[in-house]
Formats: C-alpha cells, sequence, structure tokens
C-alpha cells in the first residue's frame, strides 16, 4: 500500500507514547488511519518480530519508522524486506547493552512486568544484520542530547545512509512532529495533502 506507514515503538514503550499518539493524530486527520499500524509490541524480540512481520503484510511496503529498539527491529525487517526504514535515535547492537538490565522490567506506559532473560538477549542478537547502505531507502534521525544512546554509534554504524543530527534534544527526540512533513513525504504521501496542517500544534 503507498503512503502505508508501520511504526515501531521502543524498549518498555508503546503505542501511547508521544511520538507514536502525534503520528496516529496526523493519519486521522489526513483521512489516513488505515495506512497506519503501531502495534502494541510483546516484550520479547521473537513475538515481536512475528507481530511486525504481520503488520507488513497487512499494509504491503510500508515505511518503517522505528524509535530506539523500534530502531534496531526496523533495521532487521528493511533488510530481509527490502524495505524503506526511518530511524530515530536508533539503538544499535541493543544486545551488547542489556548485561546490567537483566531481571524485572516494567513497562513505562502500561505498568506491565516482565521478566529481561538472556533468551532475550540471544533473540536480540539473532536479528542484526549488516548496516543499510542505501540513503535512499534509510534516513536516520538523531540528536546529540540523547541521554539513554550515544548518538555517535548510530552515526558510524549508519554512516553511508540519509543522516540528520540535531544539536541538543533528547531520547525522546524533541521537536518530532515538526518533523512529520518530512516523514510522509519519505513514506510516498503528497505534500498536498497535509501542507494546512500545523504540526507544531500536534
Amino acid at each position: 500500500m503507498s503512503g502505508s506507514i508501520l511504526y515501531i515503538h521502543g524498549f518498555n514503550s508503546a503505542p501511547s507514547s508521544k511520538k507514536a499518539t502525534q503520528l496516529m493524530k496526523v493519519m486521522d486527520r489526513l483521512g489516513l488511519s488505515d495506512q497506519l499500524r503501531v502495534p502494541a509490541l510483546h516484550h520479547h524480540p521473537r513475538e515481536a518480530i512475528g507481530q511486525l512481520e504481520q503488520a507488513i503484510a497487512e499494509l504491503g511496503r510500508p515505511l518503517l519508522v522505528g524509535s530506539s529498539l523500534g530502531g534496531y527491529y526496523a533495521t532487521h525487517l528493511a533488510e530481509r524486506h527490502g524495505l524503506k526504514a526511518l530511524l530515530v535515535n536508533p539503538a544499535v547492537s541493543p544486545h551488547r547493552m542489556f548485561d546490567g538490565y537483566l531481571g524485572t522490567q516494567k513497562n513505562l506506559y502500561t505498568d506491565e512486568a516482565w521478566e529481561l532473560t538472556h533468551d532475550h538477549v540471544t533473540a536480540l542478537a539473532e536479528l542484526e544484520v549488516p548496516a543499510p547502505q542505501d540513503p535512499q531507502r534509510c534516513q536516520v534521525w538523531l540528536q546529540t542530547g540523547d541521554e539513554t544512546l550515544d548518538y555517535r554509534l548510530a552515526q558510524q554504524y549508519y554512516r553511508t545512509c540519509a543522516l540528520r543530527i540535531q544539536a541538543g534534544g533528547d531520547h525522546s527526540f524533541q521537536g518530532f512532529a515538526a518533523q512529520l512533513p518530512a516523514m510522509l513525504s519519505f513514506a510516498g504521501i503528497g505534500a498536498d495533502l497535509y501542507q494546512t496542517i500545523d504540526f507544531t500544534a500536534l
């Protein structure tokens, strides 16, 4: 489906996160809600990838928009299916970062408690793919003030992609709504549909 978007939230996040909510609002105003999927992902990577594969099958060839850990998932799926991806402060090799995090976790939005195990880490490692090489197919949006992930890791890993690096900001990506026209354009949605929308008011 041309102009469709699959939004992939991050670690311990949910469809009620700010970025996901802003994107849902815009697609709703454009009358394109049926071309957007924002699945509530299972905490286990294998389950999450299964959910995302199903969403891709429903949408056809969506733009994959991944935030943080969702960026890692999006990279894997984009390379597997030859899809376009837009990565927002993406995690690089997240399985190498989880050593100190094993044990009980809590979803920041749903309050669901769950156990992060070695099997989660192994499953994440299985998803690693070589970095995308095509700047026409992969955009990476980074903010240098990201307090959770060192933006330089993504800058280096995705160096052949189309990089947008903003000074300051944070891990949630400040000013995301104002960047949505660029995302819609990348997804193949015509500017004539949204040029009257005030994105800063979202």
